[in-house]
């Protein structure tokens, strides 16, 4: 274990168990330093559930929290806790913890996590009661620290994000890497009257999501050897002698299903990012929920959406197909212009331009078509790539998980076989070389599309398969 999260992982534990959460919190600091979310699988060995936090020799990952000024607990302090299990009661839709600080110069200082029956959100407050004869003005300060390593790292999720992200009114939505932190290079929005901070990784999230319009600070910083905190700090608003005050930021952490991502914060569906795509990535994702909703099954609704998406690109499409037609039907003359002139050049694209003239052929017409539908295609790959409702959702008979690769790779070479029959009916290329490249191209694909997702796999399988379909009858 890393020498920064051994200094982390002793205390007293106390187990929390809800009907979604299996949690542990510290007595030291009063930190969340596992959270186990009993409605997901892991992500290898499925008779186990999926782990959001932990300390451990391979990962850091918690919550941390803490009042700032002298006195004042924060995620060193050793909190009174008395350990075992707290357990959601049948019939109660919340349960509460509370840890309490050591008594400081006349302050009591109470830490309390609240658990909801069903839900993601995690309540953080502090009950500050001032039994000082002055007030007590202070910040609080909420973070999540963690580790920079990519969770479950694969050949597809690499791309995926994983580190902290910032939404504002003004700024939007800002994520930061983890090499930029660790260069002192990160740019973000550090001071707002709105807005919250998450830390994000494939398909799940966890986020503070402070309420009101307090004006609160950004901060992100290295604190270890591949450790990184990045929190909010909120001002306390004036506990007066004899009072008792308040302060509290709810947590988020739990998959990014954006049907509850929307419900939580203004722009927080935005973790589950797209990029630039965002655009097009979000009304598609819309539609295949939606299919989803009547068939069931989310292999059947990928299905649909990509008929769905053929249909709505079929003219396009059959220009792309009845140019590429055409293009083969000359393509033994233009081989022979091409052995005729091929000692000069210049004589060799007139006569090219004078034979696409003739034939009415627009060299560009079987390339346009398909450009101007790469931008959705590349949305779709990213919708079925970052959506957690994939995660372990089965289509059907060997396909048991949408998420993963196909563990018989019957679907990547299906698809494979597709190229091939794809580029048979496309007219062979002038340039040997270029023939070569196309020839090889059902291969390279087969051969990346073996450790792809299935959904991916499924949806490019399908495509295809219409392709052909189209590409046949035109031709």
């Amino acid at each position: 274990m890393p020498a920064q999260a051994a200094a982390m992982a002793p205390g007293i534990k106390a187990v929390v168990k809800t009907d979604i959460y299996l949690a542990e919190i510290s007595s030291v600091g009063g930190d969340l330093v596992r959270l186990e979310l009993t409605q997901h699988k892991a992500t290898e060995d499925k008779t186990k559930h999926f782990v959001l936090m932990e300390i451990s020799k391979d990962r850091t990952y918690l919550a941390q929290t803490g009042l700032i000024g002298e006195g004042l607990p924060n995620h060193k302090t050793e909190f009174k806790l008395e350990p075992g299990t707290y357990e959601l009661k049948s019939g109660s839709d919340k349960l509460e913890l509370r840890l309490q600080a050591p008594e400081v110069n006349g302050l009591k200082v109470t830490k309390i996590y609240t658990f909801h029956r069903g839900s993601y959100q995690i309540d953080i407050d502090y009950e500050i009661a001032n039994q000082r004869q002055v007030p007590l003005a202070t910040h609080a300060y909420y973070q999540l620290t963690r580790d920079g390593k990519v969770p479950e790292a694969s050949m597809t999720n690499i791309a995926t994000f994983t580190g902290p992200a910032i939404y504002t009114e003004e700024g939007k939505f800002q994520k930061v890497e983890f090499a930029d932190i660790d260069k002192g290079k990160a740019k973000f929005m550090q001071k707002a009257k709105d807005g919250w901070l998450a830390m994000v990784q494939h398909y799940f999230v966890a986020g503070l999501i402070p309420q009101g319009k307090d004006e609160r600070e950004f901060f992100m910083r290295k604190v270890g050897d591949n450790l990184f905190s990045a929190g909010i700090i909120l001002p306390v608003a004036a506990v007066a002698p004899g009072q008792t005050a308040r302060i509290g930021v709810p947590l988020y952490a739990g998959p990014q299903e954006q049907a509850k991502l929307e419900k939580v914060a203004p722009g927080f569906d935005l973790v589950v990012d797209y990029g630039w795509l965002t655009v097009i990535a979000a009304p598609i994702y819309w539609l295949l929920e939606l299919i989803h909703r009547f068939v069931g099954n989310w292999g059947w609704a990928i299905i649909f959406l990509t008929i769905l998406i053929k249909a709505a690109f079929f003219p396009l499409s059959a220009a792309s197909y009845r140019s590429m037609a055409k293009m083969k039907l000359v393509t033994p003359k233009m081989m022979k212009i091409k052995e005729q002139f091929a000692s000069d050049r210049n004589r060799m694209n007139q006569e090219m331009m004078e034979l696409y003239r003739k034939e009415k052929i627009n060299p560009l017409g079987g390339c346009l078509p398909i450009m101007v539908q790469i931008p959705v295609f590349i949305a779709l790959y990213w919708v079925l790539l970052g959506s957690v409702e994939m995660r372990h959702a089965p289509w059907l008979l060997w396909i048991q998980d949408l998420s993963a690769k196909d563990p018989y790779y019957v679907l990547p070479i299906i698809m494979g076989i597709s190229m091939v029959i794809q580029t048979r009916l496309n007219p062979t290329p002038p340039d040997p070389i270029q023939a070569k490249v196309m020839m090889a191209m059902p291969i390279v694909f087969t051969f990346m599309f073996l450790w792809f997702p299935s959904g991916l796999v499924l949806y490019w399988t399908i495509n295809n398969i219409l392709s052909i379909a189209q590409q046949w009858q035109i031709t």
